[in-house]
């Protein structure tokens, strides 16, 4: 499925400060799955900072905040469902999960499986507590989306960073691969904007291609960490 006009980014998550001048210029929608109503607070934090990273580096996309996460940071994987299938239906191209547990369940499966039917590219937080095992939503995405691992200042894995053979591409982190999905979320929809005809596999085969492993992976930061500028190149029709 090629891209619907104009693009919209889900950030699936605590809610947001949709006032924050980064967020209240892009005059999100927003959507609570536990009310179904509009209020998004966050008395959390957490969505403030994954939503202000995507508004601030994801171009003209548009936004929606989806709050499915408690005040304490804790989703269930039915309120993280709903958010992922509300996203879907109201038109997202990309879903950014900041988010993720050490098991998965049927209804977090089958919502993954649906955005991925419905041509979404899903954006994943590879995870924050170093071990070469699978954090789920990231380990779930396959070729139909991009699990993120985050880079310290140095460049090199931040010493929290999940590994494993799902890790898609890195970019920097060093507070929480929570902070490097949405750069990837944002790097995403800017080639996507640059080229609606592209699928979300193809957005990302370029990320991945782009980055700075020159397609050759590992299980620390997958193909490398993201690289807007060759990959905007790369998207060029």
């Amino acid at each position: 499925l090629a891209l619907a006009q104009p693009l919209t980014v889900a950030v699936v998550d605590t809610g947001a400060n949709v006032r924050a001048p980064v967020l209240a210029a892009k005059h999100p929608s927003t959507y609570d799955v536990r009310t179904r109503g509009r209020g998004v607070a966050d008395l959390n934090g957490h969505g403030t900072q994954v939503a202000s990273i995507i508004a601030r580096d994801s171009g003209a996309a548009r936004l929606l905040v989806i709050r499915a996460g408690s005040s304490s940071g804790a989703f269930t994987d039915v309120n993280e469902a709903a958010g992922i299938r509300y996203a879907v239906d109201h038109g997202a191209g990309i879903v950014n999960l900041s988010l993720g547990g050490p098991r998965t369940s049927a209804v977090e499966r089958a919502a993954i499986r649906y955005a991925v039917a419905h041509g979404v590219l899903v954006v994943a937080a590879a995870g924050d507590d170093y071990a070469n095992r699978p954090e789920y939503p990231a380990a779930l995405l396959g070729t139909g989306g991009l699990a993120v691992a985050a880079i310290a200042g140095n460049g090199s894995r931040a010493l929290f960073s999940n590994t494993g053979p799902w890790v898609s591409i890195a970019a920097p982190g060093s507070e929480g691969t929570s902070f490097a999905a949405p750069r990837v979320a944002a790097a995403a929809a800017r080639v996507w904007q640059m080229n609606p005809r592209l699928t979300a596999r193809q957005v990302v085969r370029i990320l991945e291609l782009t980055a700075s492993g020159n397609g050759t992976r590992n299980d620390e930061l997958g193909f490398g960490v993201v690289d807007v500028g060759r990959a905007l190149h790369a998207a060029r029709p």
